[in-house]
């Protein structure tokens, strides 16, 4: 059965973010050529160009497509809990999981603030897992709570998820961290 031009399209632009996204890994945005990129993919220069303006616009693609990915990820395995602190709880070891895909924490952690900035890194995250994180918090802390105090809570938990994160993938012990984010939680509400 023929495929459509759009489902041509989309397959190329796909192949494109995959065959990137297995190059970065390995070697490195910085270290990551474009014509190693297109043969990676098996498709032209061309192609590369018809979709994406630039190796930046492309490891962007990449980088939202793995953001949405974890914020996915959190969704699914966060909503079944019993109560908004036990929420929390699955949400960070959702988090966990799914940074330890192979090569993500690298390129949504270290990799993507030097190649797009600490603002535009941020804004992804906002889109995506954050604004989840920021919802469970709002529900964890009750009506009163101040958006102010969230919004600077949300980017602080944030940061202290990401920074585990690093430390796991480098071999730290993942109970620990789990257990860390627990007592933060906790002393949220005793604040």
């Amino acid at each position: 059965m023929a495929r459509s031009n759009r489902e041509r399209t989309e397959a190329t632009r796909l192949a494109l973010i995959e065959a990137a996204r297995r190059l970065f890994v390995e070697k490195g945005y910085a270290e990551t050529a474009t014509p190693d990129i297109v043969a990676e993919a098996g498709v032209t220069r061309g192609a590369l160009y018809h979709h994406f303006e630039d190796k930046k616009a492309l490891f962007r693609a990449m980088l939202e497509r793995e953001a949405e990915a974890v914020a996915a990820h959190i969704e699914k395995l966060s909503v079944p809990a019993g109560s908004p602190r036990e929420a929390l709880l699955l949400g960070a070891s959702a988090y966990f999981d799914a940074m330890a895909e192979p090569g993500r924490t690298r390129l949504l952690l270290l990799e993507a603030p030097a190649v797009l900035g600490f603002e535009s890194v941020g804004k992804i995250d906002r889109e995506n897992a954050e604004d989840t994180l920021k919802t469970g918090l709002s529900v964890f802390l009750g009506p009163e709570a101040d958006a102010g105090r969230l919004q600077a809570l949300t980017g602080l938990l944030s940061a202290a998820f990401d920074r585990a994160a690093i430390a796991i993938e480098a071999g730290a012990e993942r109970k620990a961290y789990e257990g860390a984010i627990a007592d933060l939680l906790d002393g949220l509400v005793r604040a």
